[in-house]
């Protein structure tokens, strides 16, 4: 177990918008032996925390940081969500997972400053999904740092892909990032002793003199750049959306420009559920947490939206509304 005197250990997940980084780390925790305790951060983008209540169904202790990127927006809290899971919970390690949006260095160079504080960066995993990666890479610029600061590369959704194509996949990897390791996952996760205990020796060095971030290393403002967001808010009202309806509609939502669907969704059987959709594929969650069901006892729908060119989508979007009203917004990216 932890002591005051070693330090704990940052393992650090990113991974584009949908490359399926909390089904990783949750088939990563059931592989932890059970008096290993590990304690999760993470990192919304949008206002709604839908993966943290995904984390909270399987009992995991989880401080969620929402509305902004924690590299950029939300650095100076990280240190004290981590504080506050240290204190409540004693763990033996904590693993981050930052939004799709997030750039692991700044987040890598605020736990190494916080080394005298007792925290020590372990690891930096990146996830990438093999059926869409060829899609994001060539319009996001975060993507492509993801795949090359990194310690490990966890090559997630290889099984939807032929075996010419996943070549594809690595050789343009490959030309991002050579050296690092690069390991097929499935839904049954990897192993903790190949992402555990690697004492990374990634951003060691990586502030100017004036410990300002370099402007030719990271753009502060990635996060505005790359992802349009559509958020869509309902109230509980007697007119609800049955499953086949949803469905219907989630199928008509194109994933190269459709990245994410995350929210909740009651439905007509007046269950609340966790919509989670990610380029073209979508599970529905029932909540059964006594915390969030009421927190959301009010909610008939709060869903997300991330892609690009989402102007165009709005009218669709709003069928989700079921014709009742409600308040729907457009963010949209600023592209340069």
């Amino acid at each position: 177990m932890s002591t005051t005197n070693k330090p704990l250990p940052i393992t650090v997940f990113t991974g584009f918008l949908g490359s399926g980084k909390t089904t990783q780390i949750l088939s990563l925790l059931r592989q932890v032996p059970k008096d290993y305790k590990v304690c999760l951060l993470k990192n919304e983008f949008g206002d709604i925390a839908v993966d943290s209540q995904l984390a909270k169904e399987t009992n995991v202790g989880v401080q969620e940081m929402v509305n902004g990127c924690m590299c950029c927006v939300l650095v100076g809290q990280m240190k004290l969500a981590l504080e506050e899971l240290r204190e409540k919970f004693n763990p033996d390690r904590i693993i981050v997972e930052t939004s799709g949006s997030a750039f692991p260095a700044p987040i890598a160079w605020q736990i190494r400053e916080m080394e005298g504080d007792g925290f020590v960066l372990d690891s930096i995993i990146t996830v990438v999904d093999c059926e869409n990666f060829r899609g994001y890479e060539d319009t996001s610029y975060t993507a492509k740092l993801q795949a090359q600061y990194t310690d490990v590369i966890l090559l997630n959704k290889h099984e939807l892909v032929n075996e010419r194509e996943l070549d594809d996949v690595i050789d343009h990897i490959n030309v991002l990032n050579t050296d690092t390791p690069k390991v097929k996952c499935d839904k049954d996760g990897v192993s903790p002793d190949l992402v555990f205990g690697l004492d990374t020796p990634l951003f060691k060095v990586g502030y100017n003199q004036s410990k300002s971030l370099e402007d030719n290393v990271f753009d502060p403002k990635h996060q505005k750049n790359e992802v349009d967001l559509i958020q869509i808010i309902q109230s509980v009202n007697e007119h609800k959306l049955n499953r086949e309806a949803l469905e219907t509609f989630l199928k008509t939502m194109p994933k190269d420009d459709i990245y994410r669907i995350k929210g909740f969704v009651r439905l007509d059987d007046g269950q609340l559920y966790i919509l989670n959709h990610a380029f073209g594929r979508w599970t529905l969650t029932l909540v059964e947490n006594e915390d969030t069901l009421e927190n959301t006892k009010d909610v008939q729908i709060r869903v997300t939206v991330m892609g690009q060119d989402l102007r165009m989508y709005q009218e669709k979007v709003k069928a989700l509304l079921n014709s009742q009203e409600g308040d729907i917004k457009l963010t949209p990216a600023h592209r340069h």
